[in-house]
């Protein structure tokens, strides 16, 4: 079982930038981490992984402004928001342990409780 904490949301106006965390501790049985998001009355979207080989997949939404990173030494993943828009504002929730046997499968990641991004016009 992996414990996840993220940090890092809050109130932006549209082109700003923010810098989530997410700091994990305990047992994984696979290295694929990613974040997700999910705005009110939306499904839960998938906007960045990184695979078992370390190679990173983003949505199309967020392709160009948001950069994921690993400090291996901290056990904490980043995501680097940049020019928000207003069509970003949602929860973000950091995920891991999302592959098993090499593949990765949405329905098995282990969830943090989330952290709350809100971008103005």
């Amino acid at each position: 079982q992996v414990q996840l904490v993220e940090s890092g949301g809050g109130s932006v106006q549209a082109g700003g930038s923010l810098r989530l965390s997410c700091v994990a501790s305990g047992y994984t049985r696979s290295s694929c981490m990613g974040w997700f998001r999910q705005a009110p009355g939306k499904e839960r979207d998938h906007i960045v992984g990184i695979d078992s080989n370390g190679r990173t997949t983003y949505a199309e939404s967020v392709k160009g402004r948001f950069t994921v990173s690993q400090d291996n030494a901290k056990n904490t993943l980043y995501l680097q928001m940049n020019n928000l828009k207003p069509e970003d504002s949602a929860m973000y929730y950091c995920a891991a342990d999302c592959c098993d046997g090499g593949s990765w499968y949405s329905t098995i990641c282990q969830w943090g409780q989330g952290t709350q991004v809100t971008v103005s016009s």
